[in-house]
């Protein structure tokens, strides 16, 4: 089994299959183009709804390359799941999401950004939405090429912003909604990281940092799985299952914690078998997390599949019922099962075919992840939502995970900073002719992990007479604790991206605009 992840690991990622991965999307978005135009004959401008079909799928694949790296990268960076296990879970899961609970209606001016009764053409909404998810679709690509995870929403929200800016002028915008929009890029990466660097600092002072691990997790861990699936259970219910069944947020909090209750005797039940033969250790508390964040990345997945694929098809779906309606405004529009399978297929295509490189950024690449990181990254991506909704404040789920991701590096980052500079201060005024006795001490110290260096504190403060320190290695000790834990490089690569996503979607769906209305004038 394991060698069979393995090649299929080696398979997703390897250079060599890119022009197979390019074939295969084009081979997808070909039979798009020719199941529409088979039932689409007869109808006017069928190929404009051939081509937005076509537009929609690329869009979607762009949204299963980039966004879904949100869901699972933590869970394939800590070692819960190999790359090609969370690349098949994912797919099956989004697509699961997209199909089951993508809803009936989807609001089609994403938000109310554009009031599209100012168009004096009313051509022109079609040639506006079309221009608009390919400009969402083009920028998901780049910014997927360049290895930066971006928010899927605000790139077709810069798409409709831009592209009804040329149609109707400045004051089609909605610039209110766009304030909203702006802001989101700083509330959703502050809640997501302060919320995941507290919750692991929680787990650290309460189960990490304890004599006894295994005492500390049976206490604490089925406690933070329950409110783990609290949190999943009622987001679920706020962000998918609602599209079935209408339910407000006192309800699915009740569902969400009956579905906690459950979870919490039965993790009891498994901590409590897993005490006897488990490692006191950080490794064997990493180990009760594995399922939990499983089940955290497909349900992540099945939310983000039945919520963003309308970024893909609510423009499509718009443009399907005005072609129908004669040309004429759409702004909500009845999703037909075949758009639905255009959206859902194709988020499933780009997740398995391009995928696999965001999910390693975000996974390893920005800062290092265990089990207990990543439980933290999920469970902080849950409630930053449920807060966010129930406090009318807008926010990207790209932006919440990836400020979780952040959020648990820079917590490292302080927690080694802060304990290597206490140790420095206490050891400092030591006569240098103890640094033989100093010697074995910092060689523990500098291949400490960040848990262990709070006890190597501790024993330093008891047997201050055996720690002392030299001005070189006073030099060895500033290099430990000024050590990165978060690559600098990603975080303003991934922030320039954050930045840029709306206006530049936005100019290439304005240039886009107005080639497409000279194309059908």
């Amino acid at each position: 089994m394991a060698r069979s992840s393995n090649f299929l690991d080696t398979l997703l990622t390897s250079p060599a299959t890119e022009r197979y991965r390019v074939g295969l999307s084009v081979l997808f978005l070909l039979i798009v183009w020719l199941v529409v135009g088979s039932f689409s004959q007869g109808l006017p401008n069928n190929m404009l709804l051939m081509a937005a079909a076509v537009i929609g799928g690329y869009m979607a694949i762009n949204i299963g390359a980039n966004d879904v790296a949100n869901n699972v990268g933590p869970a394939v960076g800590s070692g819960a799941l190999s790359l090609g296990a969370a690349v098949l879970l994912a797919a099956v899961f989004e697509a699961g999401g997209a199909i089951i609970a993508g809803g009936d209606v989807v609001s089609t001016i994403k938000g109310g950004i554009i009031d599209p009764t100012n168009l004096d053409d009313p051509r022109a909404f079609v040639w506006l939405m079309t221009a608009a998810l390919l400009a969402g679709a083009l920028w998901l690509n780049l910014a997927t090429w360049m290895g930066a995870p971006v928010s899927t929403t605000h790139s077709i929200v810069g798409g409709v912003l831009g592209a009804g800016i040329a149609a109707g002028g400045w004051a089609i915008a909605d610039w209110s909604v766009m304030g909203k929009i702006a802001a989101s890029w700083v509330i959703s990466p502050v809640l997501g990281g302060a919320l995941a660097a507290l919750f692991l600092f929680v787990i650290k002072k309460t189960v990490l940092y304890q004599k006894n691990l295994v005492s500390a997790a049976r206490t604490f861990v089925p406690w933070l799985v329950a409110i783990m699936a609290w949190a999943f259970g009622t987001y679920l219910m706020i962000k998918g299952v609602s599209k079935l069944v209408k339910l407000d947020f006192t309800q699915s909090a009740l569902i969400g914690l009956a579905l906690a209750a459950v979870v919490f005797f039965a993790m009891r039940t498994l901590v409590g078998r897993k005490a006897a033969t488990m490692e006191n250790s950080t490794d064997g508390v990493n180990m009760l997390f594995t399922w939990p964040l499983i089940f955290a990345a497909a349900l992540l997945s099945f939310a983000h599949g039945a919520n963003d694929v309308a970024n893909a098809i609510g423009p499509l779906a718009a443009i399907n019922d005005a072609i129908q309606a004669g040309g004429g405004v759409v702004t909500s529009a009845s999703i037909p099962l075949w758009v639905m399978l255009v959206g859902a297929l194709g988020l499933a295509v780009g997740l398995m075919l391009f995928g696999p490189r965001l999910i390693k950024t975000v996974g390893s690449e920005i800062t290092e992840l265990d089990k207990t990181r990543a439980f933290c990254i999920a469970l902080s991506a849950a409630l930053t939502v449920i807060l966010a909704s129930q406090l009318g404040l807008p926010v990207s789920s790209t932006h919440i995970a990836i400020g979780g991701v952040f959020g648990v590096g820079f917590l490292r980052e302080y927690l080694k900073s802060n304990y290597a500079t206490q140790l420095h201060k206490i050891m400092e005024h030591h006569d240098p002719a103890e640094q033989e006795r100093l010697k074995p001490f910092l060689d523990d110290f500098r291949n400490a992990s960040v848990e262990e260096m709070e006890n190597l504190l501790k024993q330093a403060k008891k047997k201050k007479d055996q720690v002392p320190l030299s001005k070189s290695e006073r030099k060895r000790l500033k290099k430990i604790y000024k050590e990165e834990m978060v690559k600098r490089s990603h975080l303003f690569r991934i922030a320039a991206a954050w930045i840029i996503t709306v206006p530049a979607s936005a100019l290439m769906a304005a240039f886009l605009f107005f080639a497409l209305r000279g194309l059908m004038i």
